[in-house]
């Protein structure tokens, strides 16, 4: 069967561009055009993946990414008129797996739903377990559990943890974090790694303010504490 993706847009010219395109490259395609109908929908057919605006009306795309994540794990692109970086950010930071902003090539959308499908379904870590201090991470499962509690962490979050944690106190730049996440032709910026870090952090970090387990390497990037107890 083939695979469907949700497309969420209050802009009717949006959803048939996005829907003739990706039809077209043999997906099935679902669409709404506001946030509470796109979430009745997501729940009902649970969808490959969501391209979500983010201006919608009553409910708007940061709403719904909101409450998708409390839920479930689909892979969401997040559809914006602005190209500032905090709009990016703000989503990146509710679990959002990458962003594309409009006006937007239709060819261009399909190269992004195609690239986030092919990481969230080839995104088997090797079968392992990490076990440092308080920390167990299952790398098949794709688990985190702190002093035996579960933890839930986003895609995007599991694999910059388990990444570090791989080689504590290896410094890795920005831009490898950035690489490992998206692929080489990426073309985010830096800031959207400071993101996940700051949501590592805020679930794994007694006091965030204080990391112990991820530290920053000023003016590079980031490393897995190699002394904790």
């Amino acid at each position: 069967m083939n695979e469907t993706i949700l497309v969420v847009d209050d802009e009717p010219k949006i959803i048939k561009l996005a829907r003739d395109y990706l039809e077209k490259s043999a997906f099935r395609v679902l669409s709404a055009g506001d946030g509470k109908t796109a979430l009745a929908i997501a729940r009902r057919e649970k969808p490959a993946l969501i391209v979500l605006d983010l201006m919608l009306p009553e409910m708007d795309g940061l709403d719904v990414c909101r409450a998708l994540r409390r839920e479930s794990d689909v892979p969401i692109i997040m559809l914006t008129a602005r190209a500032e970086e905090t709009d990016q950010l703000v989503g990146l930071e509710l679990g959002a797996d990458d962003y594309i902003t409009k006006p937007f090539s239709p060819r261009a959308l399909v190269a992004r739903v195609r690239a986030v499908l092919r990481r969230a379904q080839g995104d088997v870590h090797q079968a392992g377990i990490i076990h440092i201090a308080d920390l167990k991470i299952d790398m098949g499962g794709h688990r985190v559990t702190k002093s035996g509690e579960p933890m839930y962490l986003t895609r995007n979050e599991f694999k910059v943890l388990s990444m570090l944690a791989q080689q504590p106190g290896q410094t890795f730049p920005r831009a490898q974090l950035l690489e490992h996440l998206h692929g080489v032709a990426y073309d985010g910026f830096d800031r959207s790694i400071d993101s996940h870090i700051k949501n590592l952090r805020r679930k794994l970090e007694s006091d965030p303010a204080e990391p112990r387990y991820v530290l920053t390497v000023y003016g590079i990037g980031y490393k897995f504490n190699p002394h904790l107890e």
